[in-house]
C-alpha cells in the first residue's frame, strides 16, 4: 500500500447542525405540509358534519339558558317566589305602590264635604293633620294619604302580602308567559297586574287612627299594580311555553352537540377551542340582548307606571338569567383556554414552560432550605396520571352540581384547579442532580 486513504466522514442525516429548532421547524412544515393535502370524501364529510354540530351546539347554548330559566323561575313556584320577595323592601316598588294607593283613594274622597262631615271630636286633629303640611286643601290631603301609603308600603306587613300575594298568583303570571293556569292576577291586554286591595284596606285604617273618620266609609277600592306589561308578551307565549317544556335538557343537548362536532373533527383541540369561544360569544350575545330589551321595554310603558319600578321588576326576574350567561361565558373561556394550553402550539408551549419553570424554582427554592418531598414525590410520579384527574374530575363535578353556579364560581373552580395542579407539579417534579435520597 502506497498510501494510505483518509477515512471519509459519514454524512448521514445525523451529521449536520440539527439541533431542537431547527427539528421543530422540521416538524412545522411537515404539519403545514399535510394541512394542504385534500381531504378524502369521507374525511370532508365528517368535517362538514362537526361544523354542523358545533354551530347547532352553539345556537342552542343560549336558547338553552332561556329554557332553564324558564323552567326554574316561570315554572317554579317556590323559585319564583324567592326571586320578586325582595322586591317588597326596593324603594322604587314602594313608592310606585303607594302612589297607586294614593291615586285610587283620593278618586273616592269628596274634598268639598271633608271637612264638614267629620265629627266634631275628629276636627281638631283632622284640621292639625292637614295645616300641619302647609298646603292647599286637595294638596294637603293628597301628600296626607301619601304619607300613610308610603308607611304601609314600608311595613313588614307589606312584605308579607307581597310574598303571600305572588305566591297565589304565580300561576297568572306563568300564564301571561305561557298562556297555561290561572290565578287572581289579571292578564289583560298583555300586562300582569296584582290587586292591591289589601294594602288600601290597611292605609284606611291607618287614615281613621289619624282622625279622618270618613274613610271607613269608602267602600272597598280594587285597584292594580303592574308586574309585566309588554305589547310584545302574548306574541313570545309559544315561544317561552316551549322553552319551558324544554327545560334542563335543552342545555344538555346543545352540549352533546358541541361534544359530538369535536369528537367527529379531525383536528379535536382547535375544534374544543373554537366551539367553547362560539358558546361564549353565543351567550354573551344573550346577555347584550337583555340589557338592550330592558331599555326598549322601559321606553314602551306608558305614563302611569313607573319606569323605576318596572326596572327593578325586570331586573329582579331577568337576574337568574344573567347569571346563568355570566356563568356560561366564563366556562367557555375557561374550557377554550384550557384546550389552548394544552396543545401543541409554539406560544402554549411557552406558556407551559414558564409554569414548570416557576414551579421547578419554587422547589429548588424549598430544597436549598432543607424542604423534602421525601416518599410522597415518588408516590406522585409513580401516579401522576390518576393524581392530576383527580382534581379535574372534582371541578367539573363541582361545576355540574352547584346550584346555579356564577361567572364567580366558575372562575373559583377553574383557580382552585390550577392551584390543585401547580401542587400535583411541585410533589411529582424530579428531583434535581445531586440531591440526597429521601429518607425512608
Amino acid at each position: 500500500m502506497t498510501s494510505e486513504e483518509a477515512p471519509v466522514p459519514d454524512e448521514g442525516p445525523t451529521a449536520g447542525p440539527g439541533g431542537p429548532a431547527e427539528l421543530q421547524e422540521l416538524r412545522t412544515r411537515v404539519a403545514m405540509l399535510e394541512a394542504r393535502r385534500p381531504e378524502p370524501p369521507k374525511h370532508r364529510a365528517k368535517s362538514f358534519l362537526a361544523v354542523v354540530l358545533i354551530v347547532l351546539g352553539c345556537l342552542l347554548a343560549p336558547l338553552g339558558i332561556v329554557a332553564a330559566w324558564a323552567a326554574d323561575v316561570v315554572g317554579d313556584t317556590d323559585r319564583y317566589v324567592a326571586t320578586v320577595a325582595p322586591l317588597a323592601s326596593d324603594p322604587a316598588v314602594q313608592d310606585a305602590a303607594a302612589d297607586r294607593v294614593t291615586d285610587a283613594l283620593m278618586e273616592r274622597v269628596d274634598l268639598a264635604t271633608l271637612l264638614s262631615g267629620a265629627a266634631p271630636e275628629e276636627r281638631p286633629r283632622l284640621e292639625k293633620a292637614l295645616g300641619a303640611l302647609g298646603d292647599s286643601l286637595e294638596g294637603a290631603v293628597r301628600a296626607f294619604v301619601h304619607d300613610r301609603a308610603r308607611e304601609v308600603t314600608g311595613s313588614d306587613a307589606f312584605e308579607t302580602f307581597w310574598t303571600e300575594a305572588n305566591r297565589t298568583v304565580h300561576a297568572s303570571v306563568d300564564k301571561a308567559l305561557t298562556g297555561s293556569g290561572g290565578g287572581a292576577v289579571r292578564v289583560e291586554d298583555d300586562t300582569v297586574t296584582l290587586d292591591l286591595a289589601p294594602v288600601v284596606e290597611q292605609v284606611k285604617q291607618r287614615l281613621v287612627d289619624e282622625g279622618m273618620g270618613f274613610a271607613a266609609r269608602i267602600p272597598e277600592i280594587h285597584t292594580d299594580f303592574t308586574l309585566v306589561r309588554s305589547d310584545d308578551v302574548g306574541k313570545v307565549r309559544t315561544a317561552v311555553r316551549l322553552l319551558q317544556i324544554a327545560g334542563d335538557r335543552l342545555p344538555v343537548l346543545a352540549v352533546l352537540l358541541v361534544a359530538g362536532g369535536v369528537l367527529l373533527a379531525r383536528r379535536r383541540r382547535r375544534a374544543l377551542v373554537t366551539g367553547a369561544l362560539a358558546v361564549a360569544v353565543t351567550t354573551g350575545l344573550l346577555g347584550i340582548g337583555l340589557r338592550v330589551f330592558r331599555f326598549l321595554y322601559l321606553d314602551a310603558l306608558p305614563a302611569g307606571v313607573s319606569p323605576e319600578a318596572a326596572g327593578a321588576v325586570y331586573d329582579t326576574l331577568t337576574g337568574l338569567l344573567h347569571t346563568m350567561v355570566r356563568a356560561a361565558v366564563a366556562l367557555g373561556l375557561v374550557v377554550a383556554l384550557a384546550a389552548w394550553l394544552t396543545g401543541p402550539g409554539r406560544r402554549a408551549a411557552l406558556v407551559r414552560g414558564l409554569w414548570t419553570s416557576g414551579i421547578g424554582a419554587a422547589r429548588a427554592t424549598a430544597g436549598r432550605f432543607g424542604l423534602r418531598t421525601g416518599p410522597v414525590g415518588p408516590f406522585v410520579r409513580r401516579h401522576r396520571t390518576w393524581i392530576t384527574w383527580t382534581p379535574v374530575v372534582a371541578a367539573l363535578a363541582g361545576y355540574v352540581f352547584w346550584p346555579h353556579p356564577t361567572g364567580w364560581v366558575v372562575a373559583g373552580l377553574a383557580l382552585a384547579l390550577l392551584l390543585a395542579l401547580a401542587v400535583v407539579e411541585f410533589l411529582g417534579a424530579d428531583a434535581p442532580a445531586g440531591s440526597p435520597p429521601p429518607s425512608a
